[in-house]
């Protein structure tokens, strides 16, 4: 029952990753909520920059399923671990550039947070 959870949730930040990255590649000047004050989205460069973004998160999402259907909840729960780093260091870049504190805790650290819980869950079932 605890893996069909932890599976269920890491299903959940799968589809919220491939959403995100679908959303930003589609209009990268929808990234101006990702909590860098004074970011260019519409600068035609910068929005390149964000398009590589875009593609890193669809492919987290998509790795997520890949191992959804054919690894073991531990091999999974280690992935998501690692990839916790992703929304930590989001965070942290947020923080340095004097971004929105709602965005580095309630946004990049809480899915950091989430991510690793659920690994901790995979982990220990």
């Amino acid at each position: 029952m605890l893996i069909t959870i932890a599976n269920v949730l890491a299903g959940l930040i799968g589809a919220g990753c491939i959403f995100m990255g679908v959303n930003a590649f589609r209009a990268p000047q929808a990234a101006a909520g990702f909590g860098i004050p004074g970011t260019p989205t519409e600068d035609r460069n910068f929005q390149a920059w964000l398009s590589v973004k875009a593609v890193r998160d669809i492919a987290s999402g998509i790795f997520i399923f890949v191992l959804l259907a054919g690894a073991t909840p531990h091999l999974l729960g280690w992935f998501l671990l690692a990839a916790a780093g992703i929304p930590a260091g989001d965070a942290l870049i947020v923080s340095r550039n004097n971004g929105p504190k709602a965005a580095v805790y309630g946004v990049h650290g809480a899915t950091a947070m989430v991510m690793a819980a659920i690994s901790v869950l995979l982990l220990v079932a």
